[in-house]
């Protein structure tokens, strides 16, 4: 049987859109399924679907900006003082955390400190060979692209926050494959559809609105799956 392996990113939560790619890629054993954070926030079932991917040897998941945003604010292991705490949390929230941590509260501690040991183990990007051609696979932009002339205030931040532009560069010998930005900030036309330029693939396509979709990308045949 041929393995196949699979790219998504996005899904904020929402879990009939998450089951659509789900059911139409039919995921085999044999086959892997990248996931390039931001699985919660937004819409209420980020954590159910979390939970299912935390089950799941052949799914790989990369950290998110949300993941992110949700262990500085929760994470047992964090020591914020008030100010901080305010300052975090109001983040989270205007960006879709409410929901999320709505549901944590109603779900047993040692779930939640599971939840969090799996989301600080999980890496920045994945280097993947298909066919003998090479994807690094990132959530936001690539971490060595970051330099302290920048906003963000250290490497990880930038590879989980950096919106990735036109004219930015691929790492060398790679096809880069990003989510984060919503495709429709580089073409606009809906529904969104996955976008391609040069070395550089967008998967996002904007799963956490009403207007948008979740996009599935096939690294095999470069087949794409989008949530019904």
């Amino acid at each position: 049987m041929q393995k196949m392996i699979y790219v998504l990113s996005d899904i904020h939560g929402n879990m009939t859109r998450y089951n659509s790619i789900m059911e139409q890629i039919s995921l085999q054993k044999t086959d892997t399924l990248y996931i390039l954070g931001d699985v919660i926030d937004r819409c209420p079932d980020g954590i159910k679907i979390l939970r299912q991917i935390m089950k799941c040897d052949n799914i790989k998941m990369l950290l998110g900006n949300h993941e992110y945003m949700m262990l500085e604010v929760l994470a047992p292991y964090r020591k914020i003082n008030e100010q901080e705490y305010a300052h975090l949390i109001n983040l989270w929230y205007r960006n879709g955390g409410e929901v999320t941590h709505n549901y944590l509260k109603h779900i047993r501690k040692e779930h939640r400190v599971e939840i969090f040991n799996y989301l600080k183990s999980l890496p920045l990007e994945f280097e993947v060979t298909v066919n003998g051609k090479k994807f690094l696979l990132v959530h936001a932009s690539p971490a060595q692209e970051y330099n302290k002339s920048t906003k963000f205030k250290n490497e990880t931040e930038f590879a989980l926050w950096n919106r990735w532009h036109r004219g930015n560069d691929v790492p060398k010998g790679y096809t880069l494959i990003f989510g984060h930005t919503p495709t429709y900030h580089y073409r606009k036309i809906k529904p969104y559809q996955i976008w391609k330029e040069g070395r550089a693939i967008d998967i996002d396509c904007g799963c956490g609105y009403s207007e948008g979709r979740l996009a599935c990308l096939r690294l095999d045949d470069m087949k794409e799956f989008y949530a019904e």
